[in-house]
């Protein structure tokens, strides 16, 4: 299965955040985007064919998952975020919350 660091993301990647709705809530990556692993099924549709698509859970173990099910679909584009959100948290990337309180790892 493909994996990528937190440091070795492209800046042109599409995060895929795949973590429940209050996971979410409490903190992201800027430029995520929400599609919780049980709605992937019905949502494929909204993740790219072209370009990098990183998958993010809070470890690595729901994304990987993810990734195995997009690979068995075709998707040769996507990597799972190797340690989850809780490694680009660690690598000192930046979190935000939609509600604007101060973002953490839920």
């Amino acid at each position: 299965m493909p994996t990528v660091s937190a440091a070795d993301i492209s800046p042109d990647a599409y995060l895929l955040d795949v973590r429940e709705q209050d996971e979410w809530d409490a903190g992201h990556a800027p430029d995520a985007h929400h599609v919780p692993m049980s709605t992937l099924i019905s949502r494929i549709d909204e993740v790219p064919t072209d370009g990098q698509v990183v998958v993010i859970c809070r470890h690595g173990q729901r994304s990987a998952q993810v990734v195995n099910y997009l690979v068995a679909q075709g998707r040769d584009n996507v990597a799972n975020l190797d340690g989850g959100i809780v490694d680009w948290v660690s690598a000192g990337l930046p979190l935000v919350a939609d509600d604007g309180r101060d973002p953490y790892v839920g």
